[in-house]
């Protein structure tokens, strides 16, 4: 369609424009019938090799397990995002768009358990696998049945967990709200494996993860924060009635919006957000897209109720899509400062629609354009996928006004936390201590970080770093190069140096090792909210943001 204005521009006879309109639809029509035409021909194609395996293929075979495997894998040369759910993952799509399930409220992990004298490099197979209690969270069905961080869950209603994957362990644990689940579990400290009975609840997971006011004493006005999980239906209510807390019950006057970690969501919560802060009928977002029903403007709809109030928002490289509409929306408006690192850039807007059999389909339908006209999308967002960062001067997410650096290393720390020493030796701890202060006062003593060095020495923790990974590879292929003797002797000379003795690793990085294995601490006694409360005391983007509002 030509708009009036450029109908305006062209000198040409009232004959040769209408024939101009006329020939766009007939072309745009022309495109669509050949798409449509090779369409049915792979799809001919497909439905004939079908036809050809059923009939001849010498074996059985699960067709519904085959189809589901081609579409999946026809969906990921997509994109990350276009993704199948046959009807029996309607609870998965569920609680993605509500942030709803019906289950018992804990996170669960799967983890290796090797039978002594059997190596500690031993490749475990999905039979030596042992699933835990995680995070069970405040108030929900676990946490008030009794399940602990670390309990290791051996069946659900009778039948073992051994040899299943994660996802059917959670599946298993998933049900309809108002029916019984029984675990039995074993915990450390207790001699036989016990069982308890969890009534399964409508799970819904509070998007304000956690929210305070920071005094006067040190800045120029009350500062409240409140860390933003999720954009899942009636999140902007909730973010709002947290706010109203902090202006009118404990006076703030500033704001600070973490938006760190948020991975987006519905975007007319998104759009119900940035209202609070920006007047009516202003431009948020646009979508773009192929067909006329992926066109669309999202404005601002009523009287903001924080229009003066002043905001930064603090983002990273894991805020995206709905808080990357936030975030760069208050910024090219000029109604907020952005702190952190560059943002995902997932640009990209899904539609849920239903397929035959009870499906559904969620389809990249467009991409999100930011009131200043720049698109969120990152053009190489596949590599954002697999944790690489974004170049500087790469189009796509939001930069921030005030860059940190991303603190994140890999050292002793790392180490620790991925072999989950930090979790167990928070699950001994609690085990043996009844009580512990309070988040905002909390810290382990020297002597509790000798005990933890001590607890890894009855592990046989083996510290081995990145470097002396590549090295042992590089003594490997050295050998395989037939290098000479001399400077072969000369490099496994090196190979003392390269293993680093663990205590003077943990003493060099004593403060991290407290601030980690505390807040895993922290978690056991006063969980989520206590354990944010816990990790703000060290956070460095949080100060630098606090100093900008002083």
């Amino acid at each position: 369609m030509i708009s009036p204005t450029a109908k305006r521009s062209y000198s040409v006879s009232g004959l040769t424009a209408l024939a101009v309109l006329l020939s766009l639809p007939l072309a745009v029509v022309a495109q669509d019938r050949q798409a449509t035409v090779r369409a049915d021909e792979c799809i001919t194609i497909f439905n004939d090799v079908v036809r050809q395996v059923d009939v001849n293929y010498v074996d059985t075979l699960n067709y519904e397990d085959l189809t589901e495997t081609a579409i999946n894998a026809m969906l990921r040369k997509i994109d990350p995002y276009t993704v199948y759910y046959p009807k029996k993952n309607d609870r998965e799509l569920r609680m993605m768009t509500t942030g709803k399930y019906g289950g018992i409220g804990s996170l669960i992990q799967q983890r290796p358990i090797k039978p002594k004298g059997e190596s500690r490099k031993a490749k475990a197979n999905k039979d030596s696998l042992a699933t835990y209690a995680v995070n069970p969270y405040e108030g929900k069905p676990a946490q008030r049945a009794g399940v602990q961080a670390g309990d290791r869950i051996l069946s659900i209603d009778g039948k073992t967990t051994k040899g299943l994957t994660v996802s059917e362990v959670s599946n298993n644990l998933r049900g309809v709200p108002g029916t019984t689940v029984v675990l039995e579990l074993e915990r450390e400290g207790i001699d036989k494996p016990f069982t308890v009975s969890i009534v399964r609840e409508d799970i819904h997971l509070d998007p304000v993860t956690y929210y305070t006011c920071f005094a006067a004493d040190t800045l120029s006005e009350p500062v409240g924060y409140i860390a933003f999980g999720e954009f899942t239906e009636g999140s902007a209510l909730a973010f709002t009635n947290a706010l109203d807390d902090l202006y009118y019950t404990r006076g703030a006057r500033k704001l600070i919006i973490d938006l760190r970690g948020n991975g987006g969501g519905i975007v007319d919560e998104a759009l119900q957000l940035v209202n609070l802060f920006v007047e009516a009928d202003q431009t948020i977002v646009e979508t773009k897209g192929k067909t006329a029903n992926s066109q669309r403007t999202y404005k601002t709809r009523n009287t903001p109720r924080y229009k003066d109030l002043p905001l930064i928002v603090m983002v990273d490289k894991h805020s995206a899509s709905a808080s990357e509409i936030v975030s760069g929306a208050l910024q090219d408006l000029g109604r907020a400062k952005l702190i952190g690192q560059r943002t995902f850039g997932k640009g990209l807007v899904q539609n849920v629609r239903p397929i035959a059999y009870g499906g559904h389909v969620k389809v990249t339908t467009s991409k999100y354009y930011l009131p200043s006209g720049r698109c969120i999308q990152a053009i190489d967002y596949s590599e954002r996928q697999k944790g690489h960062e974004l170049k500087k001067d790469t189009a796509g997410g939001i930069l921030p006004d005030i860059v940190m650096n991303d603190s994140a290393k890999v050292d002793i720390c790392y180490s620790l936390y991925i072999n989950n020493h930090f979790f167990d030796y928070a699950t001994r701890y609690h085990r043996l201590h009844d009580s512990i202060a309070a988040p905002q006062t909390f810290e382990l003593t020297d002597e509790e970080i000798d005990d933890f060095c001590t607890f890894l020495e009855e592990r046989n923790f083996e510290y081995e770093t990145e470097t002396g990974k590549y090295f042992e590879d590089m003594i490997k292929m050295a050998k395989h190069e037939d290098i000479d003797s001399t400077t072969l002797a000369r490099l496994e000379a090196l190979r003392p140096e390269l293993k680093p003795d663990f205590r003077e690793a943990i003493l060099r990085n004593k403060d991290e090792v407290k601030q980690m294995l505390g807040s895993e601490i922290i978690l056991r006694y006063y969980y989520q909210r206590g354990q944010a409360a816990y990790n703000l005391r060290y956070d460095n983007e949080l100060k630098r943001a606090l100093q900008e509002l002083k």
